[in-house]
């Protein structure tokens, strides 16, 4: 049986409006983040009240989430990236400490 070798990083999970998520991913891209996964059409309660996960009018009119596994190193930069973003827009990034087997495809 093969053992993995675990590497720490943090999972990213940015949760916005789906009319903003070229704003997300260039500023995913820009700071360097290897890659991504995006889950759309997302339900959830916040302060906003509910939010349906279903399309209304096209995609921009649902939650979407984007979830990324980055080195801590590049967890500020993104957030200092978001923080006038959040500023304007509802949303939230949700940071948590991860492990990963082949780091090198999370650039760590």
């Amino acid at each position: 049986m093969k053992t993995f070798n675990l590497s720490p990083l943090k999972k990213l999970e940015i949760i916005l409006d789906g009319e903003h998520q070229e704003f997300a991913t260039d500023l995913l891209d820009r700071a360097g983040v290897k890659g991504y996964t995006i889950i759309n059409n997302i339900s959830g309660k916040g302060s906003h009240g509910f939010h349906e996960g279903h399309l209304m009018f096209n995609e921009d009119d649902v939650l979407i989430m984007i979830i990324a596994a980055v080195p801590e190193k590049l967890v500020q930069p993104i957030l200092e990236g978001f923080a006038p973003f959040y500023d304007e827009h509802s949303g939230v990034v949700f940071i948590s400490d991860i492990q990963v087997t082949r780091s090198v495809k999370f650039g760590s």
